[in-house]
């Protein structure tokens, strides 16, 4: 399994049977340097973990170009129908879906989910993490945008994920402080990914405490550039 990490919470993930976008926030990223073209050639599936412009981002259009299959939730799923997604496989907290070459669960993640159309607001469900389970390959845990919780545990327990993708960026989401303590006290990962940090002024810039609060465990941190790869 090759993943690559395309800023933000962005992730490519290539199995031998499908290519698999999550969170495509790409053209409107100001850190995110190819295109979107490429970044989303040959992609089977997008998976997205809730509503907001910078994870919804590229959606639609990737999905009506490729012919993509969306899975997220009901509300996001029948938004983007509406944006001209002809695919679309809705799911929900706790429930599974089988994609053949892979299956997705549905977890909770503490945040919020919405978008704002033409000044009004549109309510996109709860927010969610995703455990991406393939027939070859770890499994991977993207936990979306959220802070620390205790149920991390009973995902850890149900799910054994072996990569984590995790949020450090402080501000919206955990601080790389407390994303350390949620690895280290929920989850026995082969290794992590940083991610949702630096694409804002607001967000921390790099991920230097997320990976200095994990020194001395027996998890890997894979501080990945935008645009850079790892094999799994």
């Amino acid at each position: 399994m090759k993943l690559i990490w395309l800023g933000h919470s962005a992730f490519r993930i290539e199995l031998p049977e499908a290519v698999i976008l999550i969170d495509p926030f790409l053209s409107g990223n100001p850190k995110f340097t190819g295109t979107v073209e490429q970044a989303s050639e040959g992609t089977t599936h997008i998976i997205l973990t809730h509503g907001h412009d910078d994870h919804i981002g590229d959606a639609a259009a990737i999905a009506k170009a490729t012919g993509a299959q969306v899975i997220s939730n009901f509300e996001v799923c029948m938004f983007l129908q509406g944006q001209g997604a002809a695919n679309i496989n809705p799911g929900n907290t706790g429930g599974s879906i089988d994609c053949g070459a892979f299956a997705v669960s549905f977890t909770d993640a503490l945040h919020s989910s919405g978008t704002v159309v033409n000044g009004q607001s549109i309510y996109l469900g709860n927010p969610n993490g995703v455990v991406i389970k393939p027939k070859a390959g770890p499994s991977v845990y993207h936990m979306g945008d959220t802070d620390i919780f205790l149920d991390m545990a009973l995902i850890a327990e149900i799910h054994q994920p072996k990569i984590g993708l995790v949020p450090v960026g402080d501000r919206f989401t955990m601080s790389g402080k407390t994303a350390a303590l949620a690895v280290r006290r929920f989850f026995a990962f082969e290794a992590v990914v940083p991610c949702h940090y630096g694409t804002f002024d607001a967000l921390a810039q790099d991920p230097r405490e997320f990976v200095e609060a994990l020194k001395g465990s027996n998890v890997r941190v894979d501080a990945l550039p935008i645009g850079g790869s790892q094999i799994y």
